[in-house]
Parts: C-alpha cells; structure tokens; sequence
C-alpha cells in the first residue's frame, strides 16, 4: 500500500490533526497522498506537509511557499501544465513526475520525530519500489534522502547527502539530492532559483539518455 487516507499510527500526529481540524475546518488536516503521475520516471520527495499549505489543501506543496519554487521550476523543464499550484481542483497536471512526502501528515512545527518518519517509511518503500526502470528520485534536504536511503536497505553512510550529489542506488533507480526549497533557505539564499533549476536540468538530461544507467 503506498498511501493510507486513515492512516492514525502516530498517535502524536494523529491528536494534533484532530486539533489542526477545529481551529481550521475547511482545512485537509488528514493523510495528504502523493500527487501526479501514477506511471512517472520522476519521484520528488519531500519531508512533511506544511500547515497552510498541503495540509489545507491535501496536495503536496500546494499552497505553500515551497511549492512557488517547486512548482514553477518543474513547469519550465516540462514536468507540468502549469507554473502555480494553489489548490487541489486548480487544474494542475504532472508529466512523468510524481511528488510525495517523507511524513504523509502536518507535525506540530513542521517538524516529525525520528519515530514518525521511521513508521511512515513503509510507504515509501512501496512508491519506490512500484518505479518503473531507468527512474530518478530527487530528494528534498537531507532527511527526504536518509528515508530514502533507508526505505532501499542501504547503508547511509554509504551515500551522504550534499546538494546537487548523484547515487546510483540499484539498477533502475538514481538518487539526487538537492536543498529543500523551503521558505528559509531560499531567502538566505542557501538555495537558488538557478541551483534548483540545474537539479532538474540534470534530471531532464538523464531522463532523456537512450541508454539506461
């Protein structure tokens, strides 16, 4: 099973959606599943979903501000119909791209315990290994790619994170890591338009190898 609406294993996350629910009503505050192309070569991890963002709107990035940088980067390399993403019935399409989130659900201050990624990782074991051949994943900060790295078995150490690192993780599936654009790093600029762009550009150019890895 790569995603569960009921899911309510983490009890701690469990409590605070009941909560997020009645202070905000018309909100999601539930599971948020992944989004896009059931068949694509392309899976974008994320960490969590954010609280005014997927977690109102029930679709990874959308809504929030990582999702402005997301979103616009993967339609200029034509990984979507359009720049923006602002809710879940706005007619937004992915191409041979699907986007998921370490944590399926909205942790208090956006930040999800060891406990919860490790309980939410059988989910993604399931979405990665339901990829189709010659596949790349690109984790979103340096946790997206420990639970990555985790949900295949591997060694960690084996594989550090830097941005912008390659690993080709088994026969059919390349990992490339890149900083999280969230709100802060890309106001310090820890994270660029142009450095994100470049991800994808790297991606786009692997995708289109004849040969496989």
């Amino acid at each position: 099973m790569t995603f569960d609406p009921n899911c309510r294993r983490c009890q701690r996350l469990a409590d605070f959606l009941c909560q997020v629910k009645i202070d905000h009503p018309d909100y999601h505050a539930a599971p948020v599943a992944p989004f896009g192309d059931p068949d694509a070569r392309l899976l974008v991890v994320g960490l969590a979903p954010g609280m005014h963002g997927a977690n109102a709107t029930g679709r990874p990035f959308t809504g929030d501000h990582a999702g402005i940088l997301l979103y616009q980067t993967l339609y200029d390399r034509g990984f979507s119909n359009q720049p923006e993403a602002w809710a879940a019935d706005d007619g937004l399409i992915l191409k041979n791209c699907r986007i998921t989130n370490v944590v399926k659900c909205l942790p208090p201050q956006n930040k999800p315990v060891g406990a919860e990624i490790n309980t939410c990782n059988d989910f993604l074991v399931q979405e990665l290994v339901g990829m189709p051949a010659d596949s790349i994943v690109v984790a979103l900060g340096s946790i997206a790619h420990k639970a990555v790295i985790k949900a295949l078995e591997l060694r960690q150490k084996a594989f550090p994170f830097s941005h912008g690192g390659e690993h080709r993780i088994n026969e059919k599936l390349r990992l490339i890591d890149s900083y999280h654009c969230s709100r802060y790093n890309t106001q310090t600029r820890r994270l660029t338009a142009e450095m994100f762009d470049a991800i994808f550009l790297r991606v786009n150019a692997l995708l289109n190898e004849k040969t496989s890895y």
